[in-house]
């Protein structure tokens, strides 16, 4: 598998995080046995140059060859970006078939997609992904079909009817994908009606995610040591230390290079994170390459910024937590790390702790305001308890005295003027 250093380093976060090409290489196992590939070869190609035709050099591609003919192999993945033209003559040269990293991804993403708007996304991305493999060095896709006879002119090639027929399905789906954005928008409109604080996790693929949003919720999401193992977001309450509620989301996972497709195909996924109140930021604290995927999440997350999906505050609201520290012996074995939390999903030991930050962390955005109630508005008041958290309260001849912390739009809907019954809260 060909690989090339990357430069995977992220402003401001002082390490060096250069992904080693073993570990690169043990990824690519990884992603290519989660979809049921039996790995039989593996290499690494250092590559001075990358070449048009083949990517790699002629030796390099011989040698393999060679390699992969005594091992019967029947399906090469390269660990790296091909253009049309590299994946048909590497297909020629082995007698294989060839896939790249994007074509490997998308095909996990397609086994595992589950819900309407995962398939969508998938299908949205792969026929992005097909568009650009139809190049004009597919001969056998330029034969010419009869026009119509009352349009007269040139028939149209099979490459051209291909092109168009994936243009207009992926039309279609974009418009499926909008009306799928529109129901998200509803949804996310009810819950500012009853809000709850959105605490969404993210982080690179496999670190742990769904096994501490199950930990955390009580749900039962899927939760394997696999590769992208959670597709389609999930959501689920939980209740705060303080008492208050929020909304947990289990969101997909990071990974690097993530193909350019996906980023737009998932953009509805994405639109949870750039909604929540705090982002759980899991990385796998013992894996040998955690600084670097680190690196790959950050940089998705700036990636997200520059098109206007996330805004620039988000580093504000992020909380970063340090999961599997039962693999390195506990949460007192993790190396400290300011403002991050260790944690172990499996042993649930740092739950509370990070249960406990979550809780600070919105309360750090709650705004504290005093309110004076009469006897006998007993309903306001129980939404203030409900909704907010009664930091102090007095009660004497003329009423309750009470501080309050709420969130903004809470606070903006208690002070709103009632319009159906006295002491209403809409």
């Amino acid at each position: 598998m060909p690989w090339e250093k990357p430069d995977r380093s992220h402003e401001g976060n002082g390490i060096d995080a250069s992904r080693a090409a073993e570990a690169r290489l043990a990824e690519a196992v990884g992603l290519t046995a989660s979809i049921g590939l039996a790995v039989v070869h593996t290499a690494i190609l250092p590559l001075r140059a990358r070449k048009p035709a083949t990517l790699m050099g002629e030796g390099q591609v011989s040698i393999q060859g060679t390699a992969l003919t005594d091992q019967e192999v029947a399906v090469v993945v390269v660990d790296a970006q091909l253009s049309p033209v590299q994946q048909r003559n590497l297909e020629k040269a082995w007698g294989c078939k060839v896939i790249d990293r994007t074509g490997l991804i998308l095909d996990i993403f397609g086994e595992r997609a589950r819900t309407r708007e995962g398939s969508l996304q998938v299908e949205l991305a792969h026929l992005d992904y097909q568009r650009s493999r139809l190049v004009r060095s597919w001969t056998h896709l330029e034969r010419q079909r009869g026009g119509f006879g009352f349009l007269g002119g040139p028939g149209e090639t099979q490459i051209e009817a291909d092109r168009r027929l994936i243009g207009d399905r992926i039309v279609r789906l974009k418009k499926e994908l909008e009306q799928v954005r529109r129901t998200r928008l509803l949804h996310r409109s009810a819950r500012k009606r009853v809000p709850f604080p959105v605490v969404a996790l993210v982080g690179y693929t496999n670190a742990g995610k769904s096994t501490l949003f199950n930990a955390m919720t009580g749900a039962e999401v899927m939760a394997k040591d696999q590769l992208f193992a959670t597709l389609d977001p999930t959501m689920r309450g939980v209740r705060l230390p303080s008492g208050r509620r929020a909304i947990l989301s289990d969101t997909v996972g990071f990974i690097s290079e993530l193909p350019t497709e996906l980023v737009a195909a998932f953009r509805a996924t994405l639109e949870e994170v750039a909604e929540a109140d705090v982002i759980l930021h899991i990385r796998d604290i013992s894996h040998p390459d955690s600084a670097a995927q680190r690196a790959d999440v950050l940089a998705v997350l700036a990636d997200m910024v520059e098109d206007g999906m996330l805004d620039e505050s988000w580093p504000n609201r992020t909380i970063e937590v340090l999961n599997k520290a039962d693999l390195l012996g506990g949460v007192a074995a993790v190396p400290a790390r300011p403002g991050a939390i260790p944690v172990s999903a499996v042993t649930g030991e740092g739950i509370a702790a990070l249960a406990a930050a979550i809780d600070a962390r919105i309360a750090e955005g709650m705004d504290v305001a005093d309110y004076n109630l009469p006897p006998q508005d007993g309903a306001r008041l129980a939404w203030l308890y409900q909704h907010g958290e009664v930091i102090e309260r007095s009660d004497d001849g003329e009423g309750v005295h009470v501080r309050v912390r709420l969130l903004p739009a809470d606070r903006a809907r208690f002070e709103r003027p009632a319009t159906r019954t006295p002491g209403s809260v809409n």
